[in-house]
């Protein structure tokens, strides 16, 4: 039981930073980031999460459990994510930095977050069968790249270090390893706690979009490349939840 434990927390961590680090890096070596670019990959982010709460984490927790739990995760994930928004931008770390800084640790935490259901979905899936485990692990890992990129342009365009970008990227994936463990722990884990995790997740990513992302990219630039990534980054979404 110690062994597969130890062994789906650790797949968990692997396909959890794989995909975000691999984004991550690929944000970073982006070297020319004019705003209309940062405003395409901004709202491409925003489409991708707004696609994810639509198409997965609320219908989801609502097949699980209702409108009435779901309702309550989705309020603490907002709330959650109002008290990280007030924390970041009260903290004279942060303060005193650009906006679209501020905007890239806000979408690290929301992505941290969200990752902590994936993480669950892995490991619980680890523990239903391999084949299932290794499917989710996978599909997770590649929808993340384009949510590494999405924190660490922010990051890198606001005057943060690449290393401290990396480590902020790291972190957000780190989460998908705690999921793992918890899930590969709790195996048949009560099924309102999974819906909680769900909505609760869904509640940080639309505070996040509605918060952060829209009023970032709409002050950074307006045309059809924000509308264009808005849209993308919706099919994307779309796409992902049916793999």
């Amino acid at each position: 039981m110690y062994v597969n434990i130890i062994r789906y927390t650790l797949l968990g961590l692997f396909f959890g930073t794989f995909g975000t680090m691999i984004g991550g890096i690929i944000g970073i070596l982006i070297k020319k980031i004019s705003n209309k670019f940062l405003s395409f990959i901004l709202s491409l982010a925003s489409g991708l999460m707004l696609s994810i709460v639509a198409f997965e984490l609320i219908p989801d927790a609502m097949e699980i459990s209702g409108i009435f739990i779901s309702t309550i995760g989705i309020i603490m994930g907002i709330t959650t994510m109002i008290i990280c928004d007030l924390c970041v931008k009260s903290n004279s770390n942060f303060s005193n930095k650009s906006s679209i800084l501020q905007a890239g640790i806000i979408i690290s935490i929301g992505l941290a977050l969200h990752n902590i259901p994936e993480g669950l979905a892995i490991g619980t899936g680890f523990e239903s069968s391999l084949k299932l485990g290794i499917s989710l692990a996978i599909t997770i890992a590649i929808h993340d790249v384009p949510e590494g990129i999405s924190m660490a342009i922010p990051m890198k365009k606001g005057g943060m270090s690449s290393v401290k970008v990396l480590m902020f990227v790291l972190i957000s994936g780190l989460a998908t390893g705690a999921g793992a463990f918890i899930g590969a722990i709790i195996g048949s884990v009560s099924e309102e706690i999974i819906a909680i995790c769900l909505s609760f997740a869904a509640g940080a990513m639309l505070y996040v979009v509605s918060g952060e992302l829209i009023p970032e990219y709409s002050k950074l630039y307006i045309g059809k490349w924000s509308i264009g990534g808005n849209i993308v980054g919706f099919i994307l979404g779309l796409i992902a939840s049916q793999v």
